[in-house]
């Protein structure tokens, strides 16, 4: 490679082979449990007026004030590629008319911008998946989001995570429980770090989820939510999490875990890898597989009317992670020319494969032998061999590679011939599910 070659922009990466592969199972997993709940999928733009997110994550806070990418467009215009998805959404909702289908549940994925330090699993250009529910005040919505949450996180086979859970309580609740936490760190001011220090004014909620051991002492006597929360709140949160213990997903309370911003209200949430758990070795210091929380006064500061509503997000990146490589897929039918002169049969051939539903590749390169080869080392259950006799006859040689056993057939009948082959490894594969399925049975039948 040559010095002159550019390098890709620190904070982004290439993803290629079982790194994307692990890639796009999450985001194929994603597309179809949403589908499940019913949540409809969106596109958003890249880029939005700086307002958008100026006012919805506030201004003094870190992602506004350092980490967001903006820039002027050539009508002087301050623009700037999405930090998030929720305000995008949310300014969505109020300029497309979008109240017209509340209650709406929608969901996306893409990537973000964030100039923040690169390090593991975090990037500067991220990918997310998103979900929203707008326009629904129940408790009901919530225990939906969080259930699909789970569900997708078991579907792609994470299994060592726990949903954290919390109340922030209505809007009264949750200004008493501020007030009182400002009253308390006040007291002890000169002996906290100077991030909490900062932030004891304007933001005090976030004081109670700083890792800085300076502060560490003082948190656990600080006041806490459910003594300022009403009836009202109580009884939000307590239908919260029966609707969870319904619906079979299992919870902590987690009474440090905040928002910061004041629109949040009622239930914040994240899932966390279990402590010595493998996602949690995965992850490192970066905890939070997925997070979110109702933010019923959203709409409020991007001039809408009150509307309720509750969303999560997750890394795609950290989740890939957690799924870890995954091999790219067998294909299923090799197609061997074995000269040039049947290169463009087998161009045909391939072709009509895969209109038909197969995955297929052509190996006419090095000699014969080493085609056969690849075919096999790549997973193809089939070759079809293409020479001189088989263009003159109109014929393939179709060889089952598990088998070794091998037919001159016409092209019609190779491609019945595939789908009995595929047909019988399916088959298989249910069968060996259902003889685990039964095993799982008969241990339960024995455990009662």
């Amino acid at each position: 490679m040559s010095k002159k070659t550019p390098q890709a922009i620190r904070g982004t990466q290439d993803i290629f082979g079982a790194d994307a592969e692990a890639f796009a199972f999450v985001v194929e997993t994603f597309e179809r449990v949403r589908r499940l709940y019913r949540f409809r999928r969106v596109e958003m733009p890249v880029f939005e007026k700086t307002e958008v997110f100026a006012r919805s994550l506030g201004e003094t806070t870190d992602v506004v004030s350092k980490e967001m990418y903006s820039f002027d467009d050539r009508g002087g215009e301050s623009l700037t590629l999405r930090p998030e998805f929720t305000a995008g959404i949310a300014r969505a909702f109020l300029t497309n008319g979008w109240q017209q289908y509340a209650p709406l549940k929608v969901a996306t994925h893409g990537p973000l911008f964030r100039y923040e330090r690169p390090q593991k699993g975090r990037y500067r250009q991220f990918h997310q998946i998103d979900a929203e529910v707008i326009g629904a005040g129940e408790p009901q919505a919530d225990v939906e989001l969080l259930a699909m949450a789970d569900q997708l996180l078991r579907e792609l086979g994470i299994h060592d995570v726990t949903l954290h859970l919390n109340t922030l309580g209505d809007g009264e609740s949750r200004e008493a429980w501020r007030a009182a936490l400002i009253e308390y760190f006040r007291a002890v001011k000169d002996q906290l770090s100077e991030e909490s220090q900062e932030r004891l004014e304007k933001n005090p909620l976030r004081i109670l989820d700083s890792k800085d051991p300076r502060d560490k002492p003082f948190l656990a006597d600080a006041p806490k939510i459910d003594a300022f929360l009403s009836e009202e709140a109580s009884a939000f949160f307590a239908a919260v999490t029966s609707g969870l213990d319904a619906a079979g997903v299992k919870w902590v309370r987690a009474e440090s875990l905040v928002r910061g911003l004041d629109y949040y209200r009622h239930t914040a949430f994240e899932f966390i890898p279990d402590e010595g758990s493998a996602s949690a070795a995965a992850l490192g210091s970066q905890s939070t597989v997925l997070g979110g929380g109702r933010y019923d006064g959203l709409m409020e500061s991007l001039g809408g009317a009150p509307t309720p509503a509750v969303g999560w997000a997750a890394g795609i990146e950290r989740l890939a992670m957690l799924v870890g490589q995954r091999p790219e897929e067998p294909i299923e039918i090799a197609v061997i020319p074995m000269n040039e002169g049947a290169l463009l049969k087998a161009i045909e051939v391939a072709q009509e494969f895969r209109l038909s539903g197969f995955s297929t590749e052509i190996f006419a390169r090095g000699n014969v032998k080493k085609r056969f080869n690849r075919a096999d080392q790549a997973g193809a259950m089939a070759a079809m061999i293409i020479g001189d006799d088989e263009i003159a006859s109109g014929t393939l040689q179709f060889k089952n590679l598990a088998t070794g056993e091998q037919s001159t057939v016409d092209l019609a009948g190779s491609v019945e011939r595939a789908w009995e082959l595929r047909l019988d490894r399916d088959a298989g594969g249910i069968d060996t599910m259902l003889g685990d399925l039964e095993g799982a049975v008969d241990a339960l039948d024995d455990a009662n």
